[in-house]
């Protein structure tokens, strides 16, 4: 992102807020790093499981400054040439407090939300965790199982596909590591 102008290849030395932004396998442990790293910085990450890093943070004894947060605006694009100004808005972003993190830290990533044009929605753990089963990580796996069924078609049959075969496969075409590594982390609730 920095190669095309965004941001800064120099770390600030004492932010306010730091957006950890990393796989559900390895998130816990960067969280960890960024509370050590940041003493002062309110932390929060756009990981799409939440229970297990919940749990940590709070047995970390750093769960008053760490706010999880999971903006529902994804792309089955990523990377800095997939980037849209406008991705947040109107869209929904989970807020997600531990049982110690103070009114400040959780005003700070719903102000961050808000300033993208997200619509926060705060709620605990579980709650999320099984919310986005329903309404991401399921559908994800639908539409991977009806593009996986359409390399078997026969001929001639996708000459007659029309958008609706691309709205419901369109996802599937998602990076397949981080969908494994969602699904493993949620798939009690999936």
């Amino acid at each position: 992102a920095v190669s095309r102008g965004a941001g800064s290849p120099d770390p600030v030395a004492d932010p306010e807020i730091v957006v950890v932004a990393v796989p559900p396998s390895v998130v816990t442990d960067v969280v960890r790093e960024a509370l050590e790293r940041y003493p002062r910085a309110v932390i929060t990450d756009v990981t799409s499981v939440k229970a297990g890093l919940i749990a940590a943070v709070e047995q970390s004894g750093h769960g008053d400054r760490f706010v999880g947060g999971h903006p529902m605006a994804g792309k089955e694009r990523s990377g800095p040439m997939a980037a849209a100004a406008r991705l947040f808005e109107g869209r929904p972003w989970a807020i997600v407090p531990t049982s110690t993190s103070t009114d400040g830290a959780v005003a700070t990533v719903t102000l961050l939300a808000e300033s993208v044009g997200a619509v926060p929605r705060r709620m605990d753990a579980a709650t999320h965790d099984r919310a986005v089963a329903l309404v991401s990580h399921v559908p994800h796996l639908a539409s991977v199982a009806v593009a996986g069924l359409l390399n078997n078609a026969p001929e001639g049959a996708l000459e007659l596909a029309g958008p609706g075969l691309r709205d419901v496969t369109r996802i599937a075409g998602s990076e397949t590591g981080l969908w494994i590594d969602i699904l493993s982390g949620n798939a009690a609730e999936v």
